[in-house]
């Protein structure tokens, strides 16, 4: 398999840019998962003396149609998701989007619409009630709020990565991507978690004692909700991402100068300009990898690639609550069609199970 070569800051920008999509008044943007990613094709033709960038193969792995953009002071997202569609590949140019798979389990039907609907209910409730109290006891206190943010934000990746071990100990179902991402996506947040520890959030008991008890709470939480519904379990992660990103966003806009004047914590200069950001690539899937390369120079800057990491986790668990939406920006063509990772079982979770059983039970019957 052809290896990936450095693509030249030019192109690179017109592959961040020609799938940049606008929005109104969302938070979050659209993940359309693709097969096949053409601008390389089309920058190979109009620079006919640079390098062959990468394989034909190679160029069929998934990425989002939808990325964050880089302006430092706005991070404009859209809230609706198209699961399961790609752009038109045959040249047309008529942005027609393609169906992938079962037209019929891309669309939910009138019972799993309700269903999705009391789970989406039950996390706002959860996650506008946690709001409520982190709000009354961190009203002034930013670095400790942050502190128990991140302490909390990172516990249900590794939660997912426990429940995907165990099926895939059981021989249910094995996701090699989603292994990948969700590790690194907790990578991602215990480095904001060392981040806001240089700061100074962790220096009370309390703060430290609230922070942990509610992680140890949240983790058996999530592991009961991921098995019996990945889908809930992804979007609770998505509201608590979607209130880190305001949070951050907030105090950015609020404390942007005097942040500005304070110099940035080292974990955070190695972490983000590190030599190996394999990890800091991986969790971003709506990235080409080596697109997004932040530049530390002040405490604002931390910040700001702290926020816009926040929003990168949102827009993955999004793609997530469609299974076997979440491709690693890694992975090629072919990862996905490696035929010993299939397992025949490809149940999700509990509540997945029981409407796949009901689905096939009347075939069986005749």
């Amino acid at each position: 398999m052809a290896a990936l070569l450095p693509l030249p800051s030019t192109a690179a920008a017109t592959v961040v840019k020609s799938s940049r999509i606008s929005g109104n008044s969302a938070i979050f943007s659209s993940l359309i998962p693709l097969r096949r990613f053409n601008s390389f094709s089309s920058f190979n033709s109009t620079h006919p003396s640079s390098p062959r960038l990468i394989s034909s193969k190679f160029i069929q792995f998934r990425v989002q149609a939808t990325i964050l953009q880089d302006d430092k002071e706005k991070v404009e997202v859209e809230e609706s998701f198209q699961p399961k569609t790609l752009a038109d590949d045959k040249g047309k140019g008529n942005g027609e989007a393609m169906p992938l798979g079962d037209s019929t389990e891309s669309t939910p039907n009138g019972f799993e619409r309700w269903v999705i609907k009391v789970e989406q209910s039950i996390n706002i409730t959860l996650t506008d009630s946690v709001i409520t109290i982190l709000d009354s006891l961190y009203r002034d206190r930013n670095y400790a709020r942050f502190f128990v943010l991140e302490t909390v934000a990172r516990v249900p990746y590794f939660a997912f990565i426990s429940v995907l071990h165990l099926y895939e100990s059981f021989g249910w179902w094995r996701r090699a991507d989603y292994l990948k991402v969700h590790f690194a996506e907790s990578w991602n947040e215990m480095h904001h978690l060392l981040i806001m520890e240089e700061l100074g959030g962790n220096a009370l008991w309390f703060d430290r004692f609230l922070a942990q008890h509610i992680a140890v709470f949240y983790y058996f939480m999530t592991v009961f909700m991921y098995a019996i519904s990945p889908r809930m379990a992804y979007h609770f992660s998505e509201c608590v991402e979607n209130h880190a990103f305001e949070t951050y966003d907030k105090f950015i806009k609020a404390q942007g100068d005097e942040l500005k004047k304070l110099p940035a914590p080292d974990v955070a200069v190695k972490y983000y300009t590190g030599g190996d950001l394999y990890l800091f690539d991986e969790f971003q899937t709506s990235r080409v990898p080596c697109t997004r390369r932040p530049i530390i120079e002040n405490l604002y800057d931390v910040f700001l690639n702290i926020r816009d990491d926040e929003a990168e986790h949102c827009k993955t668990m999004k793609a997530c609550q469609t299974h076997g939406n979440l491709r690693s920006p890694h992975s090629s063509i072919e990862d996905i069609d490696d035929s010993e990772c299939v397992v025949s079982q490809d149940c999700e979770g509990v509540v997945d199970c029981i409407k796949k059983s009901v689905a096939t039970s009347p075939a069986k019957s005749k």
